[in-house]
């Protein structure tokens, strides 16, 4: 990293949280809030020098986990933050002349730039916060096990097999093998519907998700997060052990809660000031929501 000065944004909050905020940052950092006057808006932050973190995927994944950890502490003690992703720096503005950066003859200080980047987007970032306050995000997997869907072989497949070539055989296996995804696809699209409106009826919002990686013998259902209200959570727990009760093949995972890391849309620093330069490490994919 270089000497110059930068500060680490970890996320947007509310300022009359500030006694709440005292959390260590990246390898032990201290972090602060940097208060926007007039807007009641503060971003939590580390000083930190003027480059991304950069490492092995081992080491990003690590500062990726601490990041999420900071903004899951700060959103359970506060209600609502807007987190940012990994690695967002606001760096001190150098002079137009080339003189030092952030000194007496450069420009704009970090924090300057950060707090005209809130107010220009104020308006937007309090709806935000209001809008997510005391919400939550869930994420839920759902998949079905071919395997565990009962299927039987064909009549005339039983105690025959060992009569036939090894060709007809291995043509009857996969007949087989798609008969058993046809069925176990027409079984998903039901349940996805019946589940999807249902989580619906409960959650405020859901987002489709890419699917995660699943075994060869599961046929994707849905993959989704849901925003929420934190009283509901066991609500849609419910709807969730009542379907693996009536369809023991589905398969589900769900987890959370977490900060609203799907539902945040923060706005676009100002392209002219450029004062949020996010840096990413694709390799390790870094950002700083939940798995």
């Amino acid at each position: 990293m270089t000497g110059e000065h930068a500060l680490y944004v970890y996320a947007l909050l509310r300022s009359e949280t500030a006694t709440t905020c005292e959390v260590t940052g990246l390898d032990g950092c201290p972090t602060r809030l940097v208060h926007a006057p007039g807007t009641g808006i503060a971003a939590l932050v580390h000083d930190a020098p003027a480059s991304p973190y950069q490492g092995g995927d081992d080491q990003v994944r690590r500062w990726v986990g601490q990041q999420s950890d900071v903004v899951t502490t700060v959103w359970e003690r506060t209600g609502s933050v807007l987190p940012m992703t990994f690695n967002v720096l606001v760096a001190d503005e150098p002079s137009p002349e080339g003189g030092s950066v952030g000194g007496p003859a450069g420009g704009r200080k970090a924090a300057e730039r950060l707090t005209e980047w809130i107010a220009e987007r104020a308006a937007e970032i309090d709806e935000q916060l209001r809008t997510l306050a005391d919400r939550c995000e869930l994420r839920v997997e759902i998949a079905l096990d071919r395997r565990a869907l009962g299927a039987t072989p064909a009549p005339h497949t039983e105690g025959t097999s060992t009569h036939r070539s090894a060709g007809m055989r291995r043509l009857l296996a996969k007949q087989e093998e798609q008969t058993a995804r046809q069925t176990a696809e027409r079984l998903a699209d039901e349940v996805h519907a019946e589940v999807r409106g249902r989580l619906l009826a409960i959650a405020e919002d859901l987002r489709d998700r890419g699917r995660t990686q699943q075994s060869p013998d599961e046929t994707h259902v849905l993959s989704a997060a849901l925003l929420t209200r934190r009283e509901n959570i066991d609500t849609v727990g419910g709807v969730l052990s009542e379907l693996q009760a009536r369809q023991p093949a589905v398969r589900i995972r769900f987890l959370g809660p977490w900060p609203p890391y799907s539902f945040t849309e923060l706005p676009d620093p100002p392209t002219t000031a450029a004062v949020l330069a996010g840096q990413r490490q694709p390799s390790a994919g870094a950002r700083s929501d939940p798995p």
